[in-house]
């Protein structure tokens, strides 16, 4: 019997392979592993694999596609060896392999399943230097340093690395375990070079440990806060034990339900406010602190407990003591006063101390808001103040529901918290500038607010509870009754706040706007003297609007820059005699300061010895106003007057007080018509259409003007200041009036104004507003007013002095208006 010699498996491989594609990641070299196997193509090569040799090519698939080709895989794989077959339910097959070595396609022999290559088998190149050595110790260590810390890494892996003894399997065992991206391990499958494969792998290892270090580091920190809490909560349960032991409250959550409980058992509720904050206290005692939903009822029952629900105390004013208060705050506005005395005499008289709800409407700057404060100051209440100018969200008033985060209650609960009394006098500003939006319409939430046959039982969304608010002082503000909606507007008494003329002006400004600017600007009163004419040349030349707002800003614009002369001259003095001094050795007297061409008279002050400074006093006049306010916005003698035909001045109503309209009239040839400019409102521009007829119809039938004239001819009508909106009914006689002044060719009677609205018979029906437009028309400096008939009642409520020098002229029919306008 010849020697036979065992020859190893690996060098006796077929040049050809049939090829298994893998999808997940390569395997390398030296490997024993099972693989599954689920494609019935697949399962078919590894079948005929197994009745042939056994051994199979594994390839990674370098474009994914369910019908893979040969040119869908990479160049490199592993040939294995099967080393058994377990056939599984399904219709796969279970395989354990052992991978044996690296070969490369050449050659396609089968390019479709089952696919089939020619190979080529490749061997490791080695070095057989101390710097392979070098790394394979390296990698040994490195790989040891991350199994101890990483419970991924079995046993067996362990010894199976310690075992090896070849480099290339060292590193190619280390890469298949590592957990890096399958392109970068099949980079290094195609890497032959021992020591380059082995410097690649040992780069990744570092890699895996900065994960693990910041892994372990993530881990520390969570175990630290897990531990603190643990600590805390062990902490806080001993501390709890010791306080019960000493009889202390245990807690801060047992104090805060026992302030709670205290609070609102003094109250002592009943029915269903009372089983509700029965209810929500239970709950909180036995809710655990860390929760979401705590703070939320902790909130609530803080709401309930904060809250005025006593009845108030009976009131005590003194009905002159009250008007006293009102005089000394406010000049003028007798009506006003009046009104609001009389409210005061009824609760007094009623010992009613059940709220109001008052209205004040007036132009900006009359004194709405102080009127408010000085309201609440007489009755001796707490004074409250909030503005709904922009709302559109109906929870700013009644509140959010408890559902939402961040819910808190509206507007009139927290001012109640905030003045701790069931019967404040509230202030509700702008409520004429309220909007509507998706969020709701907040005029509507307030009509339950101010009905007082409902806000006895008031329910906020936040609260949920039935609350008392019937006692508030209600005081709303509004610059006008248009925008307020009706079912509102018919829950409050309506008090008229008139814009002021210039002798109030005066008055208002002698007795609190200028001593509070110069209060406001650091100067004294004795350092600034007006002159009534002063006075009068600044309400009329450059704040002549209803209020006194921008009268009072003048005012701060001078004292500004009297200030700002002040602060300059005084440095001034104190440079020139510090230089004196120190030139001179010692103190000198100071000079007075000279300032030519300003009427101030500047004095040297006499002062103790050592003390410097420079005492001054202004007398404001003309000259001075303008050059700190500049030239005059309405110059003196600057009227709007109709000086020739096709021409009228009107009177009309703003929500910033009474003004006047001029209105112009021309004709053009062309076709029969009628154009309106000027920027009018609708029913301001239904008033010329019945001004133009009526206008056509008294020009043909009375003057002799021919029908065919009109047809000829086109007729413009426009009110200067075409970029201010214009409307209302009060100008339809004033448009009829320059629509007959054009088509007479006649200029109307000079210094004469009018307001009244026009109908299509010639009849003329009252307006609103008189009193302001009576003072725009003494602004206006007219002698002669024309005024509806019917509103000759509205006479007795302007004051003699506003009326004084004027003419009022009552008409009930256009023709009167024509016989006073264009007389024959």
């Amino acid at each position: 019997m010849s020697e036979q010699s065992v020859v190893p498996i690996d060098q006796i491989l077929p040049p050809k392979l049939p090829l298994v594609a893998l999808m997940g990641r390569p395997i390398f070299p030296g490997i024993f592993t099972p693989i599954m196997i689920g494609n019935p193509v697949d399962v078919k090569v590894i079948d005929e694999a197994v009745a042939r040799d056994g051994l199979i090519g594994l390839v990674m698939l370098a474009n994914e596609s369910e019908t893979p080709t040969i040119l869908d895989l990479y160049k490199v794989g592993t040939v294995a060896k099967i080393v058994k077959k377990i056939n599984l339910p399904d219709g796969g097959v279970n395989i354990f392999i052992s991978t044996l070595k690296r070969f490369r396609i050449k050659k396609s022999l089968n390019p479709v399943n089952p696919m089939v290559g020619a190979v080529e088998y490749l061997d490791d190149e080695e070095d057989d230097t101390s710097e392979v050595k070098a790394l394979t110790r390296a990698l040994i260590s490195e790989m040891k340093q991350i199994s101890e810390n990483n419970p991924l890494f079995s046993e067996e892996m362990r010894l199976n690395m310690i075992n090896i003894d070849h480099p290339g399997k060292i590193a190619d065992f280390i890469a298949s375990i590592l957990n890096i991206d399958k392109a970068e391990q099949q980079k290094i499958l195609e890497v032959l070079n021992v020591r380059k494969r082995m410097e690649q792998v040992l780069v990744f290892i570092k890699k895996e440990q900065e994960l693990l270090r910041i892994q372990k580091r993530i881990q520390k920190e969570i175990n630290e806060k897990i531990e603190k809490s643990q600590r805390d909560y062990f902490l806080k349960e001993e501390l709890k034990a010791i306080k019960t032991e000493l009889g202390m409250t245990t807690d801060a959550k047992s104090s805060e339900y026992q302030r709670f409980k205290d609070k609102l058992d003094a109250f002592k509720f009943e029915g269903e406010v009372k089983e509700v904050v029965e209810q929500e206290l239970e709950k909180f005692n036995l809710m655990d602190p860390n929760s979401g939903e705590f703070i939320i009822t902790r909130n609530y029952l803080d709401t309930i407990a904060s809250l005025p629900w006593s009845e108030p105390a009976p009131e005590h004013f003194d009905l002159k003591v009250a008007q006293d208060i009102l005089e000394n705050d406010h000049y003028g506005l007798k009506d006003v006063k009046s009104r609001i005395v009389e409210y005061l005499a009824v609760r007094k008289l009623k010992k009613d101390s059940k709220g109001s709800i008052v209205c004040l409407v007036g132009p900006p700057g009359v004194g709405k808001t102080s009127v408010g404060k000085s309201v609440a100051h007489a009755l001796g209440k707490q004074f409250f103040r909030f503005s709904v100018g922009g709302m559109r969200d109906e929870a700013e008033i009644k509140g959010h529901r408890r559902t939402y985060i961040g819910a808190m209650p509206g507007k009139i609960l927290q001012g109640l918290k905030i003045v701790k009394t069931k019967d404040p006098v509230f202030m509700i500003d702008e409520i004429d500038k309220m909007g509507v939006s998706f969020q709701g319409d907040p005029a509507s939430a307030l009509l339950e607010v101010l009905d007082p046959e409902q806000n006895n039982n008031f329910r906020d969304h936040y609260l949920d509870l039935p609350f008392d608010i019937s006692y508030i002082f209600f005081i709303v503000t509004a610059n006008t009754l248009d925008t307020i909606p009706s079912p509102l507007l018919d829950r409050m008494e309506i008090i008229q706040l008139p814009g002021y003329i210039d002798t109030e002006k005066l008055e208002i400004a002698k007795r609190y706007l200028v001593p509070k600017s110069l209060t406001k600007n650091g100067l004294k009163k004795n350092q600034v003297k007006y002159t009534r004419e002063s006075l009068m040349y600044i309400a009329n030349g450059y704040a002549r609007e209803a209020g006194v707002r921008n009268f009072e800003k003048n005012l701060d614009k001078i004292h500004r820059k009297l200030a700002k002369q002040l602060v300059e001259a005084e440095e001034e003095a104190q440079a020139k005699a510090q230089d004196k001094a120190e030139n001179a050795g010692g103190a000198q007297p100071i000079s007075p300061v000279t300032n030519e061409g300003t009427a101030i008279e500047k004095k040297a002050e006499e002062k103790p010895a050592g003390e410097k400074g420079i005492a001054e006093k202004f007398t404001i006049d003309k000259k001075l106003i303008e050059k700190h306010l500049g030239k005059p916005m309405f110059p003196e003698g600057q009227v709007k007057k109709a000086d020739r035909p096709g021409m009228s001045v009107g009177l009309a109503w703003t929500s910033m007080g009474g003004d006047t309209l001029v209105i112009e009239a021309t004709s053009v040839p062309g076709k029969e018509g009628l154009t309106l400019t000027g920027k009018m409102g609708d029913i301001m521009k239904e008033s010329g259409t019945i001004a133009m007829t009526l206008a056509r119809k008294l020009g043909t039938e009375r003057y002799g003007i021919e029908a065919a004239w009109f047809e000829k001819n086109h007729i413009h009508l426009h009110i200067p200041e075409g970029a201010t909106p214009k409307d209302g009914p009060s100008a339809g006689i004033t448009m009829a009036t320059a629509l007959l002044s054009m088509l007479r060719n006649r200029t109307i009677v000079d210094k004469l104004v009018m307001t009244g609205e026009l109908s299509l018979t010639g009849q003329v029906l009252p307006i609103g507003g008189l009193k302001e437009k009576t003072v725009a028309a003494r602004r206006n400096k007219a002698r002669h007013v024309i005024i509806p008939k019917q509103n000759l009642r509205d006479l007795d409520d302007i004051p003699d002095m506003v009326k004084k020098g004027m003419e009022f002229h009552p008409v009930e029919r256009f023709e009167e208006v024509l016989a006073l306008a264009l007389p024959d």
